[in-house]
């Protein structure tokens, strides 16, 4: 298998950057053609089918602490973020909905430095300052209102994803397990937590029209299968925190699109935003190239089990120590590099 670092830095980003981009347009294409005020129904028609078909085509189910860790991915990740994401949007002027999910980098980048030992730079700080900045500057409105239960609901999506992202680096995937298969895991887990509170408070629409049905596949296939499959791609390849400040792009295409679509331009305002919020992302990605990825913990296992002569060679060096040979020493098995730290998780 290939290592990771041999990949273009660059295409990798461009890759993972394909996602945020695309969750841009949700809320026209939600606004557009899907079935109105069921924004719970919208997630869970997202999420479930494109996990159940990643699985079903895949053929690889969780093992073990994979099932309890699947569902916990899946809640932050998509169950428990679309559910706040919509009690905020609904709470909220779109505007401030968006400004509140962009101190997600900031959020990513302090679990990092505690759970992942990333460093926190000043750069990176300060890029996430900006970054807020830009996406207020280029969403909020003058009139826009604050309301406390959807303000809470915002920051709470905001740190759940967070949460999502950090975790998903942290414990890596099973060795044997590839990453369409992984995202699948946790869409499914994620449709499975959404699906009871859509029966409860939505339900289910009594017909579907044609455009609502491309639109939902659109959605499901494009906006969701593919585009996890790249998130999650990306964030074991590269730092966490260098994933998340990509998040920039939904609100960035969100306005440009809907801008568009309705024949207008952007403000002297909204340009200055629009800069800030894309060169806030560009500076947090000016710092290396692709990041160590997580070692499964199968394969931890595997390599304390694969190495016994380490601690020969250690004990053989001290022996030699001890009896005061004074010859040029051999580098021993323990200073060479152990063959899995070269290849890809």
């Amino acid at each position: 298998m290939r290592h990771h670092r041999s990949q273009p830095v660059l295409l990798v980003l461009a890759l993972t950057a394909v996602a945020p981009a695309l969750w841009g347009t949700t809320y026209f294409v939600t606004t557009e053609w899907l079935p109105e005020d069921r924004p719970l129904l919208a997630g869970t028609l997202r999420a479930l089918p494109a996990g159940l078909l990643l699985v079903a085509v895949t053929r690889t189910v969780p093992r073990g602490a994979w099932w309890w860790r699947a569902g916990v991915l899946g809640v932050l990740n998509i169950g428990a973020f679309f559910a706040l994401l919509f009690v905020a949007a609904y709470r909220l002027p779109g505007g401030v909905a968006a400004t509140l999910g962009a101190v997600q980098p900031l959020v990513v980048v302090a679990l990092s430095a505690v759970l992942l030992h990333e460093r926190v730079s000043g750069r990176a700080v300060l890029a996430g300052v900006t970054g807020v900045l830009g996406v207020g500057l280029l969403v909020l409105r003058g009139d826009a209102h604050l309301d406390v239960l959807g303000v809470v609901a915002g920051l709470l999506g905001a740190a759940s994803m967070a949460v999502g992202v950090v975790l998903t680096k942290r414990w890596g995937r099973p060795a044997d397990v590839g990453v369409v298969a992984f995202t699948g895991w946790i869409l499914s887990a994620g449709g499975l937590f959404l699906l009871p509170l859509t029966l409860v408070w939505e339900g289910l629409p009594g017909s579907v029209s044609g455009s609502e049905t491309l639109a939902l596949g659109y959605m499901t296939f494009v906006n969701t299968a593919l585009t996890y499959y790249l998130w999650v791609r990306g964030i074991q390849l590269l730092p966490a925190s260098r994933v998340a400040y990509l998040g920039l792009l939904s609100p960035v295409v969100a306005t440009v699109v809907g801008l568009a679509a309705a024949g207008e331009t952007l403000s002297g305002l909204q340009v200055v935003g629009l800069l800030l919020a894309l060169g806030s992302l560009v500076a947090a990605q000016s710092r290396g190239g692709l990041g160590p990825r997580s070692v499964p913990p199968s394969r931890v296992a595997r390599s304390r089990t694969v190495a016994p002569w380490r601690s020969r060679s250690s004990s053989w060096s001290s022996d030699r120590s001890r009896s005061g040979s004074t010859g040029p020493s051999s580098p021993s098995a323990a200073d060479a590099p152990a063959p899995w730290s070269t290849r890809s998780s």
